[in-house]
């Protein structure tokens, strides 16, 4: 049993919370994607802010305004260390947020990342 757990595929990815009412995103990224599914989850069930800069729209519009929107999954390599693991995951991260503030100024939006002043 511990022997399948440690061979499962380990799945991370740059995943954004999602504020339906106002349209913005927290943008991050997670070397575990299902892990970070859950929480969220417990978080919206429990009514307890799931990111510390979503606490004051959390608190205006409520947990179900927010959803969890997976960006790219990124499955770790078998000869890839944690840290090699976790560096792929941040260049990914910081080209997923190149990618939104362009699409964003290119379809007249303010250009934010989310929810980073």
């Amino acid at each position: 049993m511990i022997r399948a757990y440690l061979r499962r595929p380990v799945v991370g990815g740059v995943y954004a919370y999602r504020n339906n009412r106002t349209g913005e995103l927290l943008v991050l990224s997670t070397p575990n994607l299902e892990g970070t599914k859950n929480q969220f989850d417990f978080s919206r069930q429990t009514e307890s802010c799931v990111h510390m800069k979503l606490q004051d729209a959390w608190r205006e519009y409520g947990a179900g305004a927010f959803e969890l929107v997976v960006l790219e999954e990124l499955k770790k390599k078998e000869d890839q260390t944690d840290r090699e693991f976790r560096k792929d995951l941040e260049v990914l991260l910081e080209l997923w947020k190149g990618k939104l503030e362009d699409e964003s100024r290119r379809t007249g939006g303010e250009g934010k990342d989310g929810y980073c002043g």
